[in-house]
């Protein structure tokens, strides 16, 4: 007997974990994408997906509600990633189904960026104060991203014994990409600063100090990406800064703090860990300024 839609995604998603060395949440997104999908067809044999089914799964989500009224193009597109991936893994397995090339994806705007200033994030940046514990390991954070642009769940993965008399350190990201990172003088001194007020005994190099953890605890809880998020959010409202503020934005604003000072595109790509140049290229509209300079410079010139 043939293997049913709902055995071959298992298969599917089992792929993408072990042999594609996709990260958990990119797995559970798939799987939450692919079920969407398999929910509305309410087929059984992958030889029944039509280009008619996918064409009315699509006008479905198009008119979905998502948080601010209809669903995002991009949201829409998520999901036909995942339907098209699905249907990859099933033609490279000769298992009858639709074609991958029959499934196009929404036109989208270009992907707009959440930038903060210079001031904004000077003021960001000195937003911890004192000498407790948690100062020392939330300017250490703070340091590090703007640092590194490392993404907030490489970050939270760091443990303690960080080379610190190096200026740099290798870190596995997306894809179980390793790639070297830089250590800004400020950033070592901040993480050297928290290190030696430490006196517990975990691996992790950020850990939590909530109220819940026992009293003078040897073994404390690594921090998860959700609390550095809050953190980041509490300092940006104590900057007086009114839009909302993340881990990734610090990231943008490390990409852009390049670009501006001549850094090329290829270098930035490889310190942000993209596989894609095509990623990266979302941050070359921060260089836009200097074309007006080459405008002013070298156009019109014969006409005088």
């Amino acid at each position: 007997m043939s293997a049913t839609l709902k055995d071959l995604k298992t298969q599917f998603l089992e792929y993408l974990e072990i042999e594609k060395g996709r990260s958990v949440k990119t797995v559970e997104n798939y799987d939450r994408y692919l079920t969407r999908f398999l929910n509305f067809a309410k087929v059984v044999n992958p030889g029944d997906v039509t280009e008619t089914m996918v064409r009315e799964f699509r006008i479905t989500l198009n008119r979905s509600s998502g948080v601010s009224g209809t669903m995002k193009k991009n949201t829409q597109n998520y999901h036909l990633i995942a339907l098209r991936a699905f249907l990859k893994f099933l033609r490279k397995r000769d298992v009858e189904s639709l074609n991958p090339e029959r499934i196009e994806l929404a036109k989208t705007g270009g992907r707009d960026l959440d930038l903060i200033s210079s001031a904004e994030l000077d003021r960001l940046m000195n937003g911890p104060k004192g000498e407790t514990l948690t100062a020392l390991r939330d300017k250490a954070i703070l340091e590090l991203f703007f640092s590194t642009g490392l993404r907030v769940s490489e970050l939270c993965g760091l443990n303690q014994d960080l080379d610190l008399s190096r200026d740099e350190f290798s870190v596995r990201g997306k894809g179980e990409k390793v790639r070297v990172v830089f250590l800004s003088e400020s950033a070592k001194k901040a993480v050297s600063d928290y290190i030696k007020k430490r006196g517990d005994m975990s691996d992790a190099l950020f850990v939590s100090y909530s109220k819940s953890n026992k009293k003078g605890s040897k073994d404390l809880p690594r921090l998860t990406p959700r609390s550095v998020e809050r953190m980041v959010k509490q300092y940006a409202v104590k900057a007086g800064i009114t839009r909302k503020v993340t881990p990734h934005i610090i990231r943008h604003s490390f990409a852009t703090d390049l670009l501006e000072n001549g850094a090329d595109l290829r270098s930035v790509q490889a310190l942000l860990g993209h596989a894609n140049i095509a990623t990266t290229q979302v941050y070359t509209h921060v260089t836009d300024k200097h074309l007006l300079e080459v405008h002013k410079a070298f156009h019109g010139k014969r006409r005088h």
